[in-house]
């Protein structure tokens, strides 16, 4: 391959073109404002990735209902939505030329308790965190008139992101998520035709494709978050992926990411719950290479990329794009320095805490910190303390829900 692939146009099926093959994938920022909206340190730091030099910009998961969120700082766009905050977003994404894709997202039953709101599941099964366990709500199995809403609030909320400027959107059925847990059959045991098969466990997804796409104009992207694996005993594997590729083919998809995990598994930070061994670098490449020949829509895959040269080998083994998450909260330049030549690299230390829970919020609070540094137009800070980290994060997000639960009593939502 050669050394300038990486930076070679994709065109996608809508038409559009992302000018490179190197993607920011969405990580959560809980960075919102009153009112759960985008606001200045949010909106600086997408500004800062603008001008990284990445083809592609996807948000952390902005959420189609406000009465069930990831996290109290969660960024909302339902009907309703003041969408000023969101164009001025949208813009500041776009200042390097990159495309900009807003991420989709309902928690389902990934939500803690403290956060009040809804806890919807396709099935009354909770999720299984050890000790940890209380932490999150108690979901309850969702009804047809709650799936009928939930298809319209995405369609609604692609459409409104259409409006405020951005490219595209991508639905997150991914990393135990509400669609994800259609998906899998340890989180769905429905008996109806939601659940039972693949192709009712798949059957959510493929309508939220749809209702979106209807609402959204030809050149709009409509792309899809999907796991490799839950990586869970039973759980959705690999199978279970190509079966819904093949589903997903006969649908308006303009791009796949795969990826993997879940709260209970997260391989998406390197860790399972079933024993696998992952990569050291692009987890999911060897999936995602195997079915470059299947997929009738480009691929990409996200999961520990950092280095060129692993960048340029899933472009070289057919791989659309390469996708980038917590490096780029280290070298938010990574793209441009790669592009001029040089093989500067951008990693992390692991969080190897004998509790996998807390070792995986303690990973997630210092790349959340980097976040925020990059948004007040500060650099990062990888050597940060994990445990300091962690304490700061949570006296924050205390703070937070306490705002949250105001707004959701201020808006009716409760």
């Amino acid at each position: 391959m050669s050394r300038s692939a990486l930076f070679t146009p994709l065109a996608l099926p809508c038409g559009a073109v992302i000018p490179n093959r190197l993607g920011k994938a969405a990580m959560e920022e809980n960075m919102s404002e009153p009112g759960q909206l985008p606001g200045t340190t949010l909106i600086g730091l997408y500004r800062r990735w603008a001008r990284g030099g990445a083809g592609l910009l996807i948000t952390g998961n902005v959420m189609v209902d406000g009465r069930a969120m990831t996290g109290p700082g969660g960024v909302v766009l339902q009907q309703g939505t003041p969408l000023e905050p969101f164009s001025q977003w949208a813009k500041a994404a776009q200042e390097g030329g990159a495309q900009v894709w807003m991420q989709l997202n309902h928690p389902g039953r990934q939500v803690f308790a403290s956060m009040g709101g809804n806890c919807w599941a396709p099935s009354a099964v909770a999720l299984d965190m050890g000790k940890h366990s209380h932490l999150f709500a108690t979901p309850k199995a969702m009804d047809e008139d709650q799936i009928a809403e939930l298809i319209e609030r995405f369609a609604t909320s692609a459409r409104m992101a259409e409006q405020a400027g951005f490219n595209g959107v991508q639905i997150h059925a991914a990393h135990g998520y509400l669609l994800s847990q259609f998906l899998s059959p340890l989180s769905n045991q429905r008996n109806d035709r939601w659940g039972g098969s693949l192709e009712n466990r798949a059957r959510l997804l493929c309508e939220v494709i749809r209702a979106i796409r209807s609402r959204v104009s030809a050149g709009f992207a409509v792309a899809v978050k999907l796991n490799s694996a839950d990586f869970q005993r039973g759980g959705f594997d690999a199978a279970d992926a190509l079966a819904t590729l093949k589903l997903l083919n006969e649908l308006p998809v303009d791009l796949l990411e795969l990826s993997g995990g879940s709260y209970e598994s997260p391989a998406m930070q390197g860790r399972t719950a079933d024993g696998r061994t992952l990569a050291r670098e692009a987890y999911f490449l060897e999936f995602a290479s195997s079915l470059t020949q299947q997929a009738r829509m480009p691929l990409m895959t996200t999961g520990g990329i950092h280095r060129r040269a692993v960048a340029e080998q899933v472009i070289a083994e057919g791989v659309a794009m390469a996708g980038m998450a917590t490096a780029l909260t280290l070298e938010p330049d990574l793209p441009a320095r790669w592009q001029a030549g040089e093989d500067t690299q951008a990693s992390m230390p692991a969080v190897s805490w004998s509790d996998k829970t807390l070792a995986a919020l303690a990973t997630m609070a210092v790349i959340k910190r980097q976040l925020r540094r990059l948004g007040t137009r500060r650099n990062s800070k990888p050597q940060a303390s994990p445990l300091l980290s962690l304490i700061l994060d949570r006296l924050r997000i205390q703070r937070l829900t306490r705002r949250y639960r105001q707004w959701l009593e201020q808006t009716g939502s409760v």
